[in-house]
């Protein structure tokens, strides 16, 4: 089921399923901002990535002495979340641990997803609480995807990012099953700047640590109709696109895929959060056209 909330300059749709947005729409330029998930290229358009980010190697985990499966971005994605809550401007989604969730996911939790609007800015919050008797092991992120060009009169390759500081963007090198190399290609150097082109993403996703910059705005020098993506407290953010499809991801994520080198011990994974018994963990999000 579909759900809105919208005022008299933004309105937003999300999905039960996977709490997803699925619809962003600029009502004062008309424009919609978000991929349509045409299938072809890729059938999404904003999932939640819990309790994983990115790919374990060999789709595999230890805790405790045991192995566990989990394919790439963890299974909240392709669950129905419940509607918690609904105001004007505001909705909340909740999932829960259940009997499926456990098989491969040993943990009590209870996950919300949080959309609010105020005047031509959405904020999506992932709050995680721990309902276990033991400290909690996860990840969490974003994958919204943003369409371009977004009207017919601009090409994709006339659109950049700029991130609100310079610096050295160099993207950890991804292996074919998507684990991360210990090898850096430069992107830019010494710029705040991204030119967009399709090419870019050819192979997979750009994929950046510990950014100076806490925002990015997708621009182009022949359209006025930019929007800021702010991503403050996120240790990593990917950049994404199917290939040769018109849009572009901007992913923060708290959590990175499995080193290729790595011991599989979920305990000692790269950027793993640790939430001690009815701990709540917090991280907000926000795009602002």
């Amino acid at each position: 089921m579909i759900h809105s909330i919208e005022n008299e300059l933004i309105k937003i749709q999300v999905n039960q399923k996977g709490a997803e947005l699925v619809n962003f729409y600029d009502k004062e330029k008309k424009i919609e901002l978000m991929w349509n998930a045409d299938p072809k290229f890729w059938a999404k358009t904003s999932p939640v990535l819990f309790p994983i980010v990115g790919a374990l190697k060999d789709n595999q985990y230890k805790l405790n002495g045991q192995n566990y499966t989990l394919s790439r971005h963890g299974f909240a994605r392709e669950l129905i979340f419940e509607l918690e809550k609904s105001t004007e401007n505001s909705i909340i989604f909740l999932l829960k641990n259940d009997k499926n969730t456990e098989l491969n996911y040993p943990f009590q939790f209870e996950l919300r997803l949080i959309y609010q609007i105020e005047k031509t800015k959405l904020t999506v919050t992932y709050s995680v609480l721990n309902k276990g008797e033991s400290v909690m092991f996860f990840s969490i992120g974003g994958h919204p995807a943003f369409a371009i060009p977004q009207t017919q009169d601009a090409d994709y390759q006339d659109f950049y990012l700029e991130f609100n500081h310079s610096e050295d963007f160099k993207s950890w090198i991804l292996t074919a099953e998507g684990l991360v190399k210990n090898s850096t290609k430069n992107v830019v150097l010494n710029s705040n700047k991204i030119e967009l082109t399709k090419a870019l993403f050819y192979d997979d996703a750009l994929v950046f640590k510990n950014l100076k910059s806490t925002s990015v705005k997708l621009k182009s020098d022949k359209d006025n109709r930019a929007f800021t993506f702010n991503f403050e407290g996120f240790s990593y953010l990917g950049i994404w696109a199917a290939k040769d499809a018109n849009f572009v991801c901007i992913e923060p994520w708290c959590g990175i895929a499995d080193a290729e080198n790595h011991n599989n011990k979920l305990s000692e994974k790269e950027g793993i959060i640790q939430l001690n018994l009815s701990e709540n963990f917090q991280k907000s999000w926000s795009v602002e056209v």
